[in-house]
């Protein structure tokens, strides 16, 4: 037991949320979280199951996903790892409004909520650093919004294109989810999705090699989109 709390206490310190912790102070969040194991497909938890803490990603990728009575999926967010999530529902103590599945064999510690209660009756900072982690992902879903309703299809896949272009330094892109997952989370469907691929393959804009992408104009790619 004393092996396994002082590896998670080990990961936490590589998380952003408790990089001012001492060791003391991290041996009492370790004591309240637990490490999980995911193999790619496994559920993480279902919408309406309770939230008892929120969870951070170690290694891997997970999707939260919102399912139609018909059963279809729509992608509501891509996890990686140094990411959380489930504190809003955690503070708000209700259930789970989305699922969660492991896109790939992840990794995950989940705090539990009375622990994490009685640290920010300790640290004050600690409260800051969550707010501003949830007022960062209101931005995002503000943005997501709007480029839902302002933007066309092409501009949607060139913007998701750029930012993977950039976090990969400039070089080639890998796309690391299926099409389907990606089409999903730019609100397309995967026909539409693989029709503006063709299209800006045929304008010589991106070369298109399986799952790996490369912008051959970056400036003509831009200049596409607006």
């Amino acid at each position: 037991m004393a092996s396994d709390q002082d590896k998670i206490q080990k990961l936490l310190a590589q998380v952003p949320l408790f990089e001012q912790y001492d060791s003391t102070e991290l041996a009492r969040v370790a004591a309240g979280t637990t490490e999980r194991h995911a193999r790619r497909g496994d559920a993480i938890f279902h919408r309406g199951e309770p939230c008892n803490g929120f969870h951070i990603m170690v290694y891997g990728q997970v999707k939260l996903i919102a399912v139609s009575p018909s059963g279809a999926e729509k992608v509501v967010r891509l996890l990686g790892p140094g990411e959380s999530f489930g504190e809003a529902l955690m503070f708000l103590e209700q259930p789970y409004i989305l699922s969660a599945v492991a896109l790939a064999d992840s990794m995950l510690l989940t705090v539990d909520k009375s622990v994490l209660f009685d640290e920010l009756v300790r640290e004050p900072v600690l409260a800051r650093k969550i707010i501003a982690g949830l007022s960062r992902r209101l931005h995002a879903f503000v943005s997501d919004v709007k480029s839902y309703s302002l933007h066309s299809g092409t501009q949607r896949v060139i913007g998701y294109l750029l930012q993977a272009h950039a976090s990969a330094g400039g070089s080639p892109l890998r796309l690391e989810v299926s099409k389907n997952v990606i089409a999903s989370r730019l609100n397309l469907t995967p026909e539409h999705f693989s029709r503006i691929l063709n299209d800006l393959s045929s304008r010589d804009l991106i070369r298109v090699e399986g799952r790996h992408i490369t912008i051959l104009d970056e400036e003509a790619f831009r200049a596409h989109c607006d």
